[in-house]
């Protein structure tokens, strides 16, 4: 019997929003049903990926180009998609995602001002394996910011200054009204508690509408 494709959920918003919590909180629940899960993240995800992450985050890496940066983030995404989203989803996986394609056209695209060859890049780089479900972290940009420098440990994306950062905001609420079909807005200044009980709720109503299109 051929195997029913995979769930890919992907999380995605500004510096600070909160992802990382929220996506580990729905992988622990998600295990707790019995259910296959892949986590994972961008940049990385992988030995090649995970090395060409070390490079795009060092803050050493002052120097990098803007078009530079938004190649080598498809380079990383192409063999991510290809060594271990892909696989996953054809085995019938969940895969969680902690940034996607949506980070480079908001970060690259708006934040660094390279407009839509972003996401052309990042098409080829994806070759058609693209999200279920996006849980979009709602957190403006100076919020985000402030919650970003409590860490000791900035990344060089991190440490850019407030102007980068608004940009990338506003890139992704436009990609949010674009992709209205797969995206959910979440109020991350919620707490911890009320916001992954909204994933939940959102993830169940997905499972259950994907069950009666069947």
């Amino acid at each position: 019997m051929e195997t029913k494709r995979g769930i890919f959920i992907t999380f995605e918003g500004p510096d600070g929003s909160g992802k990382t919590t929220q996506i580990r909180l729905l992988e622990n629940e998600l295990l707790s049903r019995g259910e296959r899960v892949v986590l994972t993240r961008e940049p990385g995800g992988t030995p090649i990926s995970e090395a060409i992450r070390r490079l795009l985050l060092d803050p050493a890496n002052k120097e990098m180009d803007a078009v530079t940066e938004a190649l080598l983030y498809a380079a990383s995404r192409a063999q991510h998609v290809a060594e271990k989203i892909r696989p996953a989803l054809e085995a019938g996986a969940i895969v969680l995602c902690d940034r996607f394609m949506d980070s480079s056209i908001a970060y690259q695209g708006y934040g660094r001002g390279l407009g839509d060859d972003v996401r052309v890049i990042n098409e080829f780089a994806v070759q058609g394996t693209l999200p279920d479900i996006t849980f979009f972290m709602n957190l403006p940009a100076a919020a985000g910011k402030r919650r970003a420098e409590e860490r000791a440990d900035l990344d060089r994306l991190e440490r850019e200054g407030t102007s980068f950062h608004e940009a990338v905001y506003e890139g992704y609420l436009q990609i949010a009204r674009r992709c209205a079909d797969r995206y959910v807005w979440i109020d991350a200044s919620q707490s911890i508690e009320e916001i992954a009980a909204r994933i939940l709720r959102e993830y169940d109503a997905y499972v259950l509408a994907r069950t009666d299109d069947k």
